[in-house]
């Protein structure tokens, strides 16, 4: 009996010696494991400065270029090659206006001529025939000067002939009419059989690689503004972060009833999302400075209606809500549960998670 008790008693003491040994061993893999699978994450530093007062106004996109497309020529639509919404680039066929009268009246003109240059061959002939003569005093003079003036008069009819033939060959070419510029087709004027007049409209064609924002801007704050300018526009249909823009045109007529003036703001278009006629949030820097808690606009990211900024404590990401409250050289003033000197991610907060392992790279 005493053996058998002493057994049971080494079968606990073997078991708290496994769970000591695991427990030892353990704890640096798990450690390893959850840094390896920490998310890699660049930050930077939250900074507080002094800004200057932000003015909020609602513009409206419009075209950096667009022009109506019209015919040079009269002619009857015989090609219509494109269609409202599509792109074309500069000197790409738009429409093909019917040339065969020009045709062959041209081909008449060019008959009329090779009878020009072979009567003005006769007429060289003549008159160094009769200029020889004149030499030897073995003709009249009258009959020298009637060579003379029709060899003069063949040279001129065929000079006419040859800029007859230029013209209708321009006119021939001006029947094909091509896109003056890249752009996108906006509206069709025409249509294939339709009689087209010299001056009239083919197309509307819009150049969006940039777009002009115009927004109507108080006096009070329009004296204060400058050409060339940075402004910060963001699309309202869009959550991307705002684009820089530049003060292009301050009009000098205003509305006299809403004291108002239109102020042309010009930004890129690179992948041609933004289309004449959005509706835009622009942002004026202009007034006397304030201190404000300035981040990287790459910092914030949107989740839903809010906008967030995810701190970096303790290697954890760390979920700030967020007012912005303007835009200053590419970084967001933010309101917040911030501090200067707080890190906060900048990449690779797309996909971070409250709580989250981080693992800060550097950029």
């Amino acid at each position: 009996m005493e053996r058998d008790i002493s057994k049971s008693q080494r079968i606990p003491i073997c078991a708290v010696g496994i769970w000591l040994i695991w427990l030892l061993l353990v704890p640096g893999p798990v450690r390893a494991q959850e840094q390896a699978s920490a998310a890699p994450v660049v930050v930077s530093t939250v900074r507080q400065e002094w800004v200057a007062e932000n003015i909020v106004l609602i513009g409206t996109t419009e075209a950096v270029h667009a022009s109506t497309v019209a015919a040079e020529v009269a002619g009857v639509v015989e090609a219509f090659s494109v269609r409202e919404g599509d792109y074309v680039e500069k000197g790409a066929l738009l429409a093909k206006l019917g040339a065969t009268d020009l045709k062959l009246r041209m081909k008449a003109a060019k008959a009329a001529r090779e009878s020009i240059r072979a009567g003005l061959v006769l007429a060289e002939k003549e008159l160094e025939r009769v200029k020889s003569l004149k030499i030897s005093n073995s003709v009249a003079a009258k009959q020298y000067d009637e060579a003379f003036f029709n060899h003069s008069a063949l040279v001129q009819e065929l000079r006419q002939s040859d800029a007859e033939i230029e013209r209708m060959a321009y006119e021939i070419s001006r029947k094909n009419v091509t896109a003056p510029f890249s752009g996108y087709i906006a509206k069709e004027y025409t249509a294939v059989g339709q009689w087209v007049q010299t001056g009239g409209p083919i197309v509307r064609l819009m150049d969006l690689s940039r777009v002009t924002v115009e927004v109507d801007v108080p006096e009070k704050i329009v004296v204060k503004l400058e050409r060339q300018g940075d402004v910060w526009v963001r699309i309202s249909s869009f959550e991307d972060p705002p684009l820089s823009g530049a003060v292009k045109a301050i009009l000098p007529q205003g509305d006299p009833v809403a004291r108002t003036f239109p102020v042309h703001i010009e930004v890129p278009n690179v992948d041609g999302r933004i289309r004449s006629g959005m509706e835009s949030i622009v942002t004026f820097a202009v007034g006397a400075k304030k201190q404000v808690l300035v981040v990287a606009k790459d910092a914030v990211v949107t989740s839903g209606d809010q906008r967030l900024v995810y701190k970096v404590k303790d290697d954890q990401s760390v979920p700030v809500t967020v007012v912005i409250t303007g835009y200053y050289d590419g970084d967001a003033a933010v309101e917040g549960d911030l501090a200067p000197g707080d890190m906060v991610v900048v990449r690779g907060n797309e996909r971070l998670r409250p709580g989250q392992a981080v693992r800060v790279m550097t950029p």
